[in-house]
């Protein structure tokens, strides 16, 4: 749809995330494999630092800018909440199952949706916005060559999400809001970025329409995906018997919205690569000083 932001140019090669987080010692990928296995990272020193702060940044501009209202929710969810936002039964393959009924959450979208199943909320309730800071996990199946590097396909990765629940006559006009409040965090962090709207055949089976926000990364020479913001109309809300009650009485279920504000580790690498110096050193972006107490991250002595 268009982009925003120009890449930065450098007169030197660009690392990759995943070296100059070795290198700077904000990542150990070797330990992280020798506690559980492979496609996880342990974030070490500034780089948990600077997770954190990611974190603590993006919840603040969407709960004082944004009005969502923030939740922290817990990371194990039953059959019923994956049923109702669509993980089950197509997804399960890929998410880890815990036991019989409860799963690891794929997205804290499954969690903030089903906040409300099976209740009428009152129309004057509405709109009802919610973002939370949580764990995900997902196997990652059928991924492979660069993503195998890195933090872009982990098993384990944090995620701010975002998720609207809206009368359906605004649906259309709150995906544009959502996707605004998803790109916010982008443009305060000064990263060069596109907005990509999905074809029929790119999207989810219970999304009606998607956009995704796709960031530069300098070592691949091109955009990867850091968000999908989308309208589910009443595909979750009528499995997960979400509805609402009208001025008039009448009751009908209402639709779903959400998305990725943003994912963490993600943006965590994209800011180390397009932030990067000939020297290996990261300038960080002016947003972040405030939160981390330091203009840039450097070798330690």
């Amino acid at each position: 749809i268009r982009e925003e932001g120009s890449p930065p140019s450098f007169d030197f090669n660009p690392k990759s995330h995943d070296e100059l987080a070795t290198d700077l010692q904000l990542i150990d990928f070797e330990r992280a494999t020798k506690v559980t296995g492979s496609r996880f990272a342990t974030f070490t020193g500034l780089g948990a630092k600077l997770e954190r702060a990611l974190a603590n940044f993006m919840l603040d501009v969407h709960t004082k800018s944004h009005n969502y209202k923030e939740v922290s929710p817990p990371v194990i969810v039953n059959s019923s909440a994956m049923k109702g936002t669509g993980q089950l039964p197509k997804f399960g393959d890929d998410s880890y199952k815990v036991s019989d009924d409860y799963w690891l959450s794929p997205t804290a979208e499954v969690q903030l949706t089903n906040l409300h199943f099976d209740e009428i909320i009152p129309e004057e309730h509405l709109p009802l916005k919610y973002c939370a800071f949580t764990q995900c996990f997902r196997k990652e199946a059928g991924s492979y060559g660069k993503d195998m590097k890195g933090i872009i396909r982990l098993h384990q990765f944090n995620k701010v999400e975002l998720v609207q629940l809206v009368p359906p006559e605004s649906s259309n006009d709150c995906l544009l809001s959502l996707l605004s409040h998803a790109e916010k965090i982008l443009q305060l962090l000064e990263l060069p970025y596109r907005v990509v709207q999905l074809c029929s055949g790119d999207m989810g089976f219970s999304s009606s329409k998607t956009y995704d926000l796709e960031v530069w990364f300098p070592s691949q020479n091109q955009y990867r995906e850091i968000s999908s913001c989308s309208n589910f109309l009443d595909f979750q809300a009528r499995r997960s018997k979400i509805r609402y009650r009208d001025s008039n009485h009448s009751v009908d279920y209402l639709h779903t919205l959400n998305g990725s504000g943003l994912a963490v580790g993600r943006t965590f690498a994209a800011i180390l690569e397009n932030y990067q110096t000939k020297s290996g050193i990261i300038q960080l972006p002016n947003s972040l000083i405030d939160y981390l107490g330091i203009q840039e991250i450097g070798h330690e002595k």
